[in-house]
């Protein structure tokens, strides 16, 4: 990490699957005027492309490989977040829930973690970061001044999950979703690399009765609280 990235704020946003923090984090960062990294979508797009390349998924050193060379790429389009994959934009595919599973089973492995990690901080950049993810306030951004750990409980996860799904034109049913959140949430939680926890220095805003704007506006005060930004 360069001195300019070290000197760069960072908000770091955590939380489980369909905790709303990728929206929130997208907002945030669009008030703020700073970077956004969605750490999910390069496990995502890893998973995504292995299934590909028919690299298996806990072939852990030919994942690293292809972590490393991954030909990933991020751009704003009309407010939204368009990732691309060797040019060819793949963001409806990515967010699809048997991609979701992919790349939860590809970030267990630690040495595509390690491959990861660097790619992640290099977006540390001027006015700053916003960096939404799993374990970015615990491992990637650890001296993040301010962290959040954002959470709702399975069945309101899964509700939201599934109107995205259904908006998108995905099939999907709400009592599944809520079944593989809470294996998802126990995976994730009880995996030996970076377990989803909030970091000890985290706050911790449970959604469940909060609507996007609330927690937004939480996020920004705090902010504004901790000087990050003259104005929220």
């Amino acid at each position: 990490m360069t001195q300019t990235q070290a000197q760069t704020p960072i908000l770091a946003i955590d939380g489980p699957s369909s905790s709303g923090k990728g929206t929130v984090a997208r907002i945030v960062a669009g008030r703020l005027g700073w970077h956004l990294l969605d750490s999910g979508a390069l496990y995502r797009v890893l998973g995504f492309h292995a299934e590909q390349q028919g690299v298996a998924l806990d072939d852990a050193e030919a994942l690293q490989a292809l972590a490393q060379r991954l030909p990933v790429s991020f751009r704003e389009q009309g407010g939204d977040t368009q990732v691309c994959l060797n040019g060819e934009d793949v963001s409806r595919e990515i967010r699809d829930e048997r991609v979701g599973e992919l790349a939860s089973r590809v970030a267990i492995l630690q040495p595509v973690r390690d491959a990861l990690l660097a790619r992640q901080r290099d977006f540390a950049e001027a006015p700053g970061l916003v960096a939404d993810g799993r374990d970015m306030g615990t491992v990637v951004f650890t001296a993040a001044p301010l962290k959040i750990f954002l959470t709702a409980s399975a069945e309101e996860r899964g509700r939201r999950r599934y109107n995205q799904l259904k908006e998108k034109g995905f099939g999907a049913t709400l009592p599944a979703l809520i079944e593989d959140i809470r294996a998802r949430d126990d995976r994730d939680m009880q995996r030996e690399v970076a377990p989803l926890k909030p970091a000890d220095d985290a706050i911790v805003i449970d959604s469940t009765a909060m609507t996007i704007d609330d927690v937004v506006n939480r996020i920004l005060d705090e902010a504004a609280r901790r000087a990050l930004v003259q104005s929220a």
